[in-house]
């Protein structure tokens, strides 16, 4: 029997597992929906992929649930405030993984981990200074993808304790681009762009509150949150809209690597849940998609807050990160002490990109060219990589 993709059983499965019925905004609603209904119908899932894609599913509406619940016990959580975040944004593979963890070394930065943003809410039984469960079950999580596709490991630092990307706490209003990461789901991502995100937005800052009344109750909360994800070059007054006071790094590399780079990992993530995989539909469908969102991003800047944006290349961050740290520190206006640069540079060297495997790709792998690209993304490149060296 096919595993089941019915939204309103998986509903009834997290009301049942979490004992909870409440799960917040009722917005979620819709996109949850067609995200099921496009995993069913559009993404061409084998049993297992369908298992993996239902299991996610239930886990955000449990997640939900259990934050509507701490809410309802602790109603101060609701008085955290998220200050100024310092963003990083710029298309995947541009070295916004290395940047945002080399930043979070600094004491004075929150971040959130990969466990916090896979699982935001705390299971049953959690109470500050005990054995966060959350760890047991990313781990694995992290093993099982490493084992399914272990040519994952060269591409991105997977790694369940260290800082990540807030993309899948988005996820969690069913509102991000994880799922087509995953999966051949065209349809449910042609709808997800013309969305206002709005609602989106408002519950990653409730997820955020939640996480740093979380670290506050464990005595780690910072001054400052550093956030990161591509996501966001879609949505910036969605963005700002949340966060007026943040303060957006971009990244830049030339699409010519950066988007062969962001199919290749595409590719081995598709091919965890389904044996049909085209690589030239991964290959069109990235490049327009991320084509799209840079778009986005020019008029944005155009029209302003420019000088809330500095603009970071690949090749500078490769080769001198706390360089990069100085002049983004410069940028906002404060210092980088040396207990901050120490931590840095011992980070930077404990995690060398020379010590993982070299990731091999081609644009002809996808269907790409050297012209297909340069017609793409025309604008942003004249904008951001021709007139400088490419990084």
């Amino acid at each position: 029997m096919s595993v089941s993709l019915d939204p309103d059983e998986i509903l009834a499965e997290a009301r049942r597992e979490s004992g909870l019925s409440d799960f917040g905004d009722e917005a979620f609603r819709e996109p949850m929906r067609r995200l099921v209904r496009a995993l069913d119908r559009e993404a061409r899932l084998h049993e297992v992929g369908r298992a993996m894609q239902r299991r996610r599913t239930l886990d955000i509406l449990v997640s939900r649930a259990r934050v509507e619940e701490a809410y309802r016990l602790h109603p101060e959580i609701a008085q955290e405030v998220i200050g100024a975040p310092l963003v990083i944004c710029g298309l995947p593979r541009t070295g916004t993984t290395m940047l945002h963890r080399v930043l979070a070394e600094d004491p004075e930065f929150d971040s959130a981990k990969w466990y916090e943003v896979r699982f935001p809410a705390p299971f049953d039984g959690w109470r500050p200074g005990a054995v966060d469960a959350r760890i047991a079950a990313a781990e694995a999580e992290v093993a099982q993808t490493l084992e399914l596709a272990p040519e994952l490991m060269a591409i991105h630092p997977f790694d369940a304790l260290g800082p990540d990307e807030e993309i899948m706490l988005l996820e969690q209003s069913f509102m991000s681009r994880t799922a087509e990461a995953y999966c051949r789901i065209p349809e449910f991502a042609a709808w997800l762009e013309a969305q206002d995100q709005s609602a989106a937005y408002r519950y990653l800052q409730r997820l955020l509150q939640f996480l740093q009344w979380q670290h506050r109750q464990q005595g780690r909360a910072r001054p400052r949150w550093v956030l990161k994800s591509p996501h966001h070059m879609g949505f910036l007054p969605e963005l700002f809209a949340c966060f007026p006071e943040a303060r957006v790094v971009q990244t830049h590399r030339d699409p010519l690597q950066s988007i062969p780079s962001i199919c290749s990992m595409s590719l081995y993530l598709y091919r965890m849940g389904s044996d049909d995989v085209d690589p030239h539909f991964i290959g069109q469908h990235w490049s327009r998609g991320w084509a799209l969102y840079l778009e986005r991003t020019l008029a944005y800047r155009a029209r302003q807050h420019d000088d809330r944006f500095i603009d970071i290349g690949y090749l500078d961050s490769v080769r001198d990160p706390v360089g990069v740290v100085r002049r983004i520190y410069a940028f906002l206006g404060r210092e980088l002490t040396p207990v901050a640069e120490d931590k840095m540079r011992r980070w930077t060297g404990e995690n060398a990109r020379e010590k993982r495997a070299s990731h091999a790709y081609t644009l002809e792998q996808f269907g790409l060219s050297e012209a297909s690209i340069a017609r793409a993304f025309r604008s942003y490149r004249e904008r951001y990589i021709l007139p400088r060296e490419p990084g």
